[in-house]
């Protein structure tokens, strides 16, 4: 019996085949776009030292508000770069 696969289990395969075929153990992060993301995002921000600046505190603002209002991918994707913008350049 062919069984069709849900978008998770797809998303395990596309991760973990690679792993394999080097011969390491794979390492995967599955997460999802939701309210409680941003809120975990938000916080890893928070302790970041560069957070307050701009244009951190900005996208940072800009992504809640998407979470709130419903847009949790576009929020999330905000956020991710509020991070990348926190962090210090090398």
């Amino acid at each position: 019996m062919v069984r069709r696969m849900g978008r998770l289990q797809i998303l395990a395969l596309v991760l973990i085949a690679p792993a394999f075929a080097m011969g390491t153990e794979p390492v995967a992060q599955i997460t999802t776009d939701s309210r409680d993301y941003c809120r975990e995002l938000a916080l890893r921000l928070a302790s970041m030292p560069g957070a307050t600046s701009e244009p951190a505190r900005s996208l940072a603002e800009d992504g809640l508000r998407l979470c709130e209002n419903g847009h949790p991918r576009s929020g999330v994707a905000r956020l991710r770069r509020a991070i990348r913008a926190a962090q210090p350049e090398h």
